[in-house]
């Protein structure tokens, strides 16, 4: 399984979960870098490091696949594909 196909498979439910809550970090990390106002060292070096956390936590869980119905869709995809083989290409039937 490639990275594309991996990607377009589906996620289990706690790795979603945990795709939300690294975006929620990633989003909150990025206002508090970009925010207008001067703040201190620390808070913005925390800031970075959510930022990056999130991240990771965020491609991590997209990576993640669920087997039982990623075994499914490559049964349907097969069939289709074999489904099609028999098909004339002329629009004839």
């Amino acid at each position: 399984m490639n990275v594309v196909e991996r990607t377009k498979s589906p996620t289990p439910k706690f790795f979603r979960v945990l795709r939300s809550i690294g975006l929620t970090l990633l989003a909150l990390s990025g206002s508090v870098i970009a925010a207008p106002v001067v703040l201190p060292t620390v808070v913005v070096s925390v800031a970075g490091y959510l930022a990056v956390a999130g991240g990771v936590l965020s491609a991590v869980s997209q990576m993640t696949v669920d087997d039982d119905d990623a075994k499914a869709d490559d049964e349907l995809i097969n069939r289709m594909r074999k489904d099609n083989q028999n098909l004339p290409r002329d629009g004839i039937k």
